[in-house]
């Protein structure tokens, strides 16, 4: 059985989509400090890049959150802050090299 598109999602699987970003997200992290620890002017980038895209992606997710796009129960509006988190955290995976 299908759910409707606007079917407000459940506290349990926001929980699960949370749990599942901060286990994605540790991935991220040590590959990052891998990179990091390495030196060097990618060293630098890759510095540079985390700051920018953690300052994009928090902005962006609060203009969402005033123009009403992240959905208007409180459970909406967890699920789709963390989908907008969840985007660029697997980008990253995937950029650093863990398929």
């Amino acid at each position: 059985m299908s759910k409707p598109k606007n079917y407000p999602p459940s506290w349990f699987s926001v929980g699960m989509d949370a749990w599942a970003l901060a286990a994605e997200s540790n991935m991220v992290i040590a590959m990052r400090m891998g990179a990091l620890a390495s030196g060097g002017p990618s060293a630098v980038k890759e510095a540079e890049r985390m700051v920018s895209e953690k300052l994009s992606a928090s902005m962006a997710l609060g203009a969402d959150l005033v123009s009403g796009k992240l959905g208007s129960s409180p459970e909406q509006i967890m699920s789709s802050s963390i989908a907008h988190y969840s985007q660029a955290v697997t980008a990253n995976r995937k950029r650093l090299g863990w398929k």
